[in-house]
């Protein structure tokens, strides 16, 4: 083969120079092999070098004083074929060219991206180590439409953006690039020259599976997982659990600062496992809800201001030590939710803000693009791509690292347009309103495609207003969610609690209230992280009163969560009544669980979930009226409500009385609706719990005497900021 001929340099000299200066759209189109038999084509850039060689011995000639080098003319080599070249000090170095090989994302792949139906867009999109016709390498791929070039980089080309600039998919937007020689380990970014501004900006890759650990900002080549599962057993049962007649109780974690090793820094994924499971076990929760994992930049952030929305944080270890912490939840009989943040993202320069230099993740309107309370900006619904994203990333975490569910938050920021925009102009929808209506369809299309791909799996919603039926099927004009947090309830619940009790009586409705409303959605009771930080003070800590009053009101408090109709969530430190509040920056005050009434609120919540999972009346009928039923909600003079907990109209049920004085009430009488023995199955001021031991000495017996419309009454010993639980016996 020969130097190209001046015609040839003539007919190229624009892709040449674009190329030089870094603006060509597709490179493919000129570098590499083109052509046939006796007019072939070869072109090669490559920064620094003297001397280049195609295959065996093809000499390729430097352009004029460019870094490309090229030869034409008869030529049998085969691509895909190697390069091998000298820089200036006779350094030699060999690779097979990148732009020998055909394109791999196939056209279906880019069609389902684009319509926004992809779940799986991860597969493709991002760095996938691979074999392409014998050679090991790794694919790269980026969604950035409004690019005029992109450049995979890192340490293998020096961060240097001119040596492997990216094939253009056309109007799908995707650039695809198979850099052969590479593997898993490897650093990069993309760079990105921007096609309005020409601006070039360096950005982390959103689909990267793996990410350095902050400060640092590069994406990692993530490796093939290689931990087997063992979980098939646990899969099987949740896909035919009735989650809705099931006992439901969520132990929510932090997990950088639940513990933390002896030097201060985190446990790894596995560290953590070895301690949190037996102890969230023996404590018989079902699940355990971890705080945000998808790697974050800022620690005060707990998660929430994601960067890599399918990388489980370096933070705690690679993933498969994920994998392997789930892997083990699963083996010990506990479920594994995950925190999921597809309301906005943070504005760092590495990430998804004005990724190609455009609003491309964001809205382009400001009125719509930014959350003025949080400083970040709202995913673009409207994009069909978008939606492909966030839908793959909720399919990820369930699909690779086996999550038995996700809890949306923050779902109120995305389904009002004036969310946060107090008095400030915002962009409405197109029938004038303020619901965002394309965050409703994509949130109906997330909980669709998990409930239909993951049976068993469940979706719960972190929504704080009175939209209406969040988890009520879409078919009949709801959401989709499985489940809802219940902010009312919890916001009216500890409003009341902080009520030093000669006062309570005036608020008695904040505790009754509840009902009205209790059945309009599948709801949790939360006690969740967001109480107990930015000195809103520990659970503990807001109860009134002298020491042993605030013990006394904290395990009131939870057997209030644990028997009023709703699944359960307590945030980690709640179940040992920590006295400070939640403190990211180190772990947990677990000195305090040697003291005596720090250890009986724990005994205690091991005791009511044990008779929470036990008894069928606490759980089986949460979300139904019939399986709730007041005997006494009016008498706010005392304080004082009892309700019964049942499974149908018929069957005897539980009874709950509780006190929110620190009074004792002997003699207080209570209708029953069944004559006969009744025990006493939990007491909260046992002393074992901490408590006074006032009671009802382990059984009570009804009396023919009428009260609250029942002809059969109790006359109950209620302990002073107490709660009793009594079973009917035969």
């Amino acid at each position: 083969m020969q130097a190209w001929r001046p015609e040839t340099r003539a007919r190229f000299a624009e892709d040449l120079r674009r190329i030089a200066e870094g603006r060509h759209h597709d490179p493919h189109a000129v570098l590499g092999r083109h052509g046939a038999d006796d007019d072939v084509r070869l072109l090669a850039r490559i920064p620094g070098a003297s001397r280049v060689v195609a295959g065996e011995r093809i000499e390729l000639h430097r352009l004029d004083d460019s870094d490309c080098f090229g030869a034409e003319g008869r030529c049998d080599l085969v691509c895909p074929y190697t390069l091998r070249w000298w820089d200036g000090h006779g350094n030699s170095f060999s690779q097979f060219d990148p732009y020998s090989f055909p394109p791999l994302i196939t056209d279906d792949d880019l069609w389902l991206f684009g319509a926004g139906r992809h779940q799986d867009a991860w597969r493709f999109l991002g760095a996938h180590v691979r074999e392409v016709q014998g050679v090991s390498g790794v694919q790269f791929a980026v969604w950035a439409p409004n690019a005029e070039r992109v450049s995979v980089v890192g340490p293998f080309c020096l961060w240097d953006g001119r040596r492997y600039p990216m094939r253009s998919r056309g109007v799908s937007g995707v650039w695809e690039l198979f850099v052969p020689g590479l593997a898993a380990g490897e650093l990069y970014k993309f760079e990105i020259r921007s096609r309005p501004s020409g601006a070039i900006h360096l950005r982390s890759d959103p689909y990267a599976r793996a990410a350095e650990l902050r400060p640092a900002t590069a994406s990692i080549v993530a490796a093939a997982a290689c931990r087997p599962w063992t979980d098939a057993a646990w899969l099987e049962r949740r896909r035919a659990l009735d989650w809705l007649h099931a006992p439901f109780s969520i132990y929510e974690i932090h997990l950088g600062s639940w513990r933390r090793r002896a030097d201060g820094g985190f446990r790894s994924y596995v560290e953590i496992a070895d301690e949190l499971i037996p102890y969230v076990r023996d404590l018989g929760f079902t699940h355990l809800e971890l705080l945000p994992i998808a790697e974050h930049p800022l620690d005060d952030s707990w998660g929430y201001q994601v960067t890599g929305q399918f990388a489980p944080t370096a933070r705690y270890g690679p993933p498969d030590g994920l994998r392997e912490f789930v892997d083990r939840c699963h083996a010990a009989g506990l479920g594994v939710l995950l925190d999921w943040v597809p309301g906005h993202f943070p504005r760092d320069a590495h990430g998804l803000a004005q990724f190609d230099g455009t609003a491309l993740y964001e809205y382009p309107d400001p009125r719509k693009a930014a959350h003025a309370d949080w400083g970040t900006l709202v995913f673009n619904y409207e994009r069909h791509e978008v939606r492909s994203f966030l839908i793959s990333s909720a399919c990820y975490w369930l699909e690779e690292f086996h999550f038995d569910g996700l809890r949306v938050d923050a779902v109120a920021s995305m389904l009002y347009l004036d969310y946060g925009r107090q008095g400030q102009d915002f962009a409405r929808n197109r029938y004038g309103g303020h619901q965002n209506l394309e965050a409703i369809d994509f949130l109906r299309e997330l909980n669709a495609v998990v409930h239909a791909r993951f049976p068993g799996a469940v979706v719960i919603a972190e929504e704080s207003t009175d939209w209406p039926m969040v988890s009520r099927p879409a078919h009949d004009g709801g959401l989709g969610f499985s489940m809802k947090w219940n902010m009312g309830w919890m916001h009216d619940t500890l409003a009341y609690l902080r009520e030093d009790p000669v006062h309570r009586a005036y608020h008695h409705e904040r505790l009754t209230f509840g009902m009205m409303y209790a059945y309009s959605e599948n709801f949790v009771l939360p006690l969740s992280h967001d109480e107990v930080v930015h000195l809103k003070r520990s659970l503990l800590a807001k109860m009134p009163g002298d020491r042993w009053q605030q013990f006394a009101n904290l395990r009131l408090l939870l057997a209030w969560q644990w028997t009023f109709p709703g699944k359960k969530l307590l945030f980690m430190g709640g179940e040992f009544g920590q006295d400070r509040e939640w403190d990211f920056r180190g772990e947990l005050c677990w000195q305090q669980l040697g003291a005596d009434d720090h250890a009986g609120v724990h005994r205690l919540v091991g005791d009511l979930n044990r008779l929470y999972r036990a008894d069928p009346r606490l759980h089986e009928r949460d979300f139904e009226p019939a399986g709730f039923r007041w005997l006494s909600c009016d008498d706010r003079w005392n304080s004082v409500l009892v309700f019964e907990r049942r499974r149908t109209p018929t069957e005897p049920g539980l009874i709950v009385a509780l006190n929110f004085t620190p009074v004792p009430r002997y003699g207080h009488r209570v209708g029953v609706p069944q004559a006969g023995v009744y025990h006493e199955c939990l007491n909260t001021d046992a002393r074992c719990y901490g408590g006074s031991n006032v009671g009802n000495l382990g059984v009570v017996e009804s009396r023919a005497e009428p009260a609250s419309g029942f002809a059969e009454s109790l006359d109950l010993t209620l302990p002073p900021l107490g709660a009793v639980i009594l079973a009917p016996g035969r």
